[in-house]
């Protein structure tokens, strides 16, 4: 054998035991709890960091169809913008509080997004105490307000929300984004913290104002109500509540509203840094949430499965790319991305 042949024979051996090594070193990105998760996420999928040095807390992600990622950097009262190739920047400042004073809170910013099924963005305004859309993925678009109050109070912060496939509009709104960020702020006008359904969100026509009589409180008992996400056959309503680290499920009536709330999972034993907070679900019905420690993945029947165990607090996660099958995550400073092996619900 000569030189040559050996030495290509000796990478041919090295590409090996490195592949084999690969499949069988557990992947550190992600903590297996059950051996079903395997056919969620591949043992060799990798977290990678796309961007980071963020104003201490990214939230609210939403993978828009242009192919660009946008998510709130809410203490910089940013909306920013990722493209792939080209990095991130920012889309629109302010996208929360428009006070002409300097905000005296720490978020002064907007928070989740999320697409209605004409592809146009939906914001909760966070600090600016509304639930407003962007007509077109444009910096300069119209926006229309599709609420603001509720019974003559104005709301007290919209955190997360989503759509069902009807065209209405679901949120929550804790008092996260106001200055003291608690129920005793001063500036908190409604005694409870609630979960809304905005009938026919997705029909009001640009630029007109909101109608408060399309406004429904569905949930007013609940602490502090943070993300929130349907099952795929809209027959469940999840909320994270991030005040008591639970989860709470919901069955949804056939006239929008909710009910039979219970407990779906319970994280309040486990003291990593990290609460319930943003959330999506995979085609399959799993739950994909910020929780401890990283993203929570857990079955339709509450259990569960594993951790995408992140370096930093996770805020929330959306669906992006193509085939719909990488979860992006937003984590305090920084935007991770992970493959996983079936496609999310995009809302």
């Amino acid at each position: 054998m000569t030189i040559l042949r050996r030495s290509l024979f000796a990478l041919t051996l090295i590409a090996a035991a490195t592949l084999m090594l690969a499949q069988e070193t557990p992947n550190p990105a992600v903590q297996k709890l059950d051996p079903s998760l395997d056919q969620l996420i591949s043992s060799t999928a990798r977290l990678e960091k796309i961007a980071g040095g963020f104003n201490k807390w990214t939230e609210g992600p939403v993978w828009t169809r242009d192919g660009s990622l946008l998510f709130a950097e809410i203490p910089s009262n940013n909306i920013d913008r990722w493209v792939p190739g080209k990095g991130a920047s920012v889309f629109i400042h302010p996208s929360g509080y428009m006070g002409p004073d300097t905000y005296k809170g720490p978020e002064s910013g907007s928070n989740g997004m999320t697409l209605d099924a004409d592809g146009r963005v939906t914001v909760a305004g966070h600090a600016r105490r509304n639930v407003w859309r962007l007509e077109s993925v444009d910096p300069k678009a119209q926006i229309t307000v599709l609420a603001d109050s509720f019974q003559g109070k104005k709301l007290n912060s919209p955190n997360d929300l989503v759509y069902k496939s009807d065209g209405s509009l679901y949120f929550t709104d804790p008092p996260y984004g106001l200055p003291t960020q608690n129920d005793s702020d001063p500036l908190k006008e409604l005694k409870f913290n609630g979960v809304y359904r905005i009938v026919g969100a997705r029909q009001q026509k640009p630029g007109t104002p909101p109608d408060p009589s399309k406004l429904q409180l569905i949930i007013k008992d609940i602490g502090h109500p943070n993300g929130i996400a349907f099952s795929p056959d809209e027959k469940y309503l999840y909320i994270a509540e991030s005040a008591t680290k639970v989860w709470l499920r919901y069955r949804v009536q056939a006239d929008g509203s909710v009910s039979d709330g219970t407990t779906f999972l319970d994280c309040s034993s486990d003291h990593t840094p990290g609460v319930p907070d943003g959330m999506r679900v995979d085609k399959k019905g799993n739950i994909y949430s910020a929780g401890p420690g990283g993203v929570w993945i857990i079955s339709p029947q509450g259990k569960h499965l594993g951790t995408i165990k992140v370096p930093e607090v996770v805020g929330n996660v959306a669906w992006g790319d193509k085939d719909g099958k990488t979860l992006y995550i937003v984590a305090s400073t920084s935007v991770y991305r992970i493959r996983t092996n079936v496609a999310g619900v995009r809302n």
